[in-house]
């Protein structure tokens, strides 16, 4: 039998971050498909740490056993779907691609995608990460919707 390769995907903090907090959606189905290895998450080190931010801040407003699950379920998370870790690129890079992406603050997200070259970069920021960037870096950028649909026709 051979062994295909799972599908890598490379999440924005907000699909992420969307994934952990909903109790459902297609940003929680992008993470079951990960935890079941039936795809590769692909974690850029700056994703992870935003994520984490946003996480702790979340967890500050809610009743502390919520915020014990909420953490608790982060780290289930990444235990389960063993990442493939992305680090940070550095910052000579950075500054000289800040043409690449209309925010200064993407820049380092868009470039940690595109040294991992996932076969998608997920993500609900489509204001900033549009076609033009998609087409620049030869990214295949899309929101959770878009991924599934393109699964979905392959499926049928």
């Amino acid at each position: 039998m051979t062994r295909r390769r799972r599908i890598r995907l490379f999440l924005d903090s907000n699909v992420l971050t969307g994934g952990i907090v909903s109790l459902w959606g297609l940003d929680k189905a992008v993470l079951s498909l990960c935890a079941a290895r039936l795809c590769q998450l692909v974690l850029a080190e700056i994703v992870r740490d935003e994520v984490e931010e946003n996480l702790l801040i979340q967890a500050e407003r809610v009743p502390s056993l919520q915020a014990h699950k909420l953490i608790g379920g982060y780290h289930r998370l990444v235990k389960l779907t063993k990442p493939e870790l992305i680090p940070y690129p550095n910052g000579a890079l950075v500054r000289s691609s800040r043409h690449l992406i209309r925010h200064e603050a993407d820049v380092p997200i868009l470039l940690s995608a595109i040294a991992s070259q996932p076969d998608w970069l997920l993500t609900h920021n489509t204001k900033h990460f549009t076609r033009a960037v998609a087409k620049r870096t030869a990214l295949r950028v899309a929101t959770p919707a878009e991924f599934f649909r393109v699964l979905t026709s392959l499926l049928s």
